[in-house]
């Protein structure tokens, strides 16, 4: 009943920039958190960002300092603006929300489809 879908991915060259989107939509009460996540070739999926209900943000300390979490609550969008990105940021980068719904009121954790992200040396 409700689904995130992700864009914005890309190819660029080390020292770029990307930023992805993140809508959710469907019979949606109101989204709680959102994450973002990265599974890089040959590893398994990280958690890379994640921003709170209230509008904390935590990040990874491997992308501090080089990549922003926000939100739009008013589109349910998340958005991940990567700078100074590095070969290792390379992956597919999914974006998480936890979703409250009604009847019965409940949170769901819904993932969306992925987006890559290849950054070259």
């Amino acid at each position: 009943q409700v689904q995130l879908v992700e864009s914005g991915g890309g190819s660029v060259q080390a020292g770029g920039s990307l930023r992805l989107s993140c809508t959710a939509s469907g019979s949606i009460f109101s989204i709680n958190s959102m994450s973002w996540y990265c599974r890089a070739p040959g590893k398994e999926r990280e958690w890379v960002t994640d921003i709170t209900g209230g509008g904390s943000m935590f990040y990874a300390d491997s992308v501090k300092g080089r990549f922003a979490i926000s939100r739009d609550g008013a589109t349910n969008t998340l958005y991940l603006q990567m700078n100074s990105l590095k070969p290792e940021d390379t992956g597919v980068y999914y974006c998480n929300a936890n979703i409250a719904v009604l009847d019965p009121y409940r949170y769901l954790e819904v993932w969306g489809q992925g987006t890559l992200v290849t950054v070259s040396s």
